[in-house]
């Protein structure tokens, strides 16, 4: 019997063949991907895709995901305490780019040196999303130039005085001496486990 195809199933179909081949399929590739009979049913489920927000066509008319320069997919939730039995399905195609970057205009990557954020979470080799001008609220996570020197640590405020703290004890409460500039908040770090 035929498997009924479902828009999840199908962007399924074409996410796997964009991470394995690093490109979209073409039109006469997803006839077979898709085990339908013509382009026509193809173009069907292009167009769903279109409207549901998951696709888009760039300015040379190809096919892409919208707004993200990779989309994996989506396949539920696990549960970081005793193990739950929960079947694994397609949830959505999601987006990195749009799921870790608020304002992709005023948001940049740093690579982290040193260990004074650990006790955040942030270790060596990480990278940090940061975004440009948001007001960061005591104990958000800043870039800042403290007297000419640049680091990350937790941006405080008490009485009007303002001070960075790393999340590390060995390492000293910093207040500027003659300027503090603030060049992001950090919001988001991303870690890469194994190469």
């Amino acid at each position: 019997m035929k498997e009924k195809r479902t828009l999840q199933s199908v962007q399924k179909l074409i996410a796997a063949f964009f991470r394995e081949n690093r490109r979209m399929p073409s039109f006469s590739e997803m006839v077979g991907l898709l085990g339908v009979r013509s382009k026509s049913v193809v173009n069907f489920w292009i167009d769903k895709l279109i409207r549901a927000g998951i696709l888009e066509k760039d300015e040379k008319r190809h096919l892409r995901f919208k707004k993200s320069s990779f989309a994996i997919p989506l396949v539920g939730s696990v549960q970081a305490g005793f193990p739950s039995p929960e079947e694994e399905a397609l949830c959505d195609i999601m987006s990195m780019d749009e799921y870790l970057i608020t304002k992709p205009e005023a948001s940049f990557l740093l690579q982290v040196s040193g260990d004074s954020m650990i006790g955040e979470g942030i270790m060596e080799g990480d990278l940090v999303i940061i975004e440009r001008g948001k007001q960061p609220r005591n104990g958000d996570v800043v870039i800042a130039e403290v007297d000419g020197d640049w680091t990350m640590k937790y941006f405080k405020k008490e009485n009007c005085q303002v001070y960075l703290e790393a999340a590390n004890p060995k390492y000293p409460i910093i207040r500027p001496k003659t300027e503090l500039r603030l060049g992001g908040v950090v919001t988001a770090v991303i870690r890469k486990y194994h190469q």
